[in-house]
């Protein structure tokens, strides 16, 4: 048994680390994403990456959007709105438009 929530259980000879919060599971879920928001965030931090107003309405409140989480700091500029109903509707939705800045 784990002393706190951050330390693994044994259980059925795996590793397992408790939680009571859904993001910490979303985490362990989706480990390559959480590496590239992570990355994300230190690029933003250190001035290696810059937002940019989002590309469909200009708004400048935006999320970065990551087409493949195998290139972390390729990312795309989008609001929330606009966020929201690319992973509805899917990437075709707003295509990209050409070679984007890193």
């Amino acid at each position: 048994m784990a002393n706190s929530d951050d330390e693994p259980v044994l259980d059925n000879a795996s590793v397992v680390l408790k939680s009571q919060n859904r993001q910490a599971d979303w985490r362990r879920a989706n480990p390559k994403k959480y590496r590239a928001h992570l990355l994300v965030h230190r690029a933003l931090v250190t001035g290696h990456l810059k937002k940019e107003p989002c590309e469909v309405c200009g708004a400048e409140t935006v999320d970065a959007h990551h087409d493949s989480y195998e290139r972390p700091l390729d990312v795309r500029w989008l609001c929330r709105r606009h966020h929201i109903k690319l992973h509805r509707y899917g990437e075709d939705l707003f295509p990209i438009a050409g070679p984007r800045k890193k």
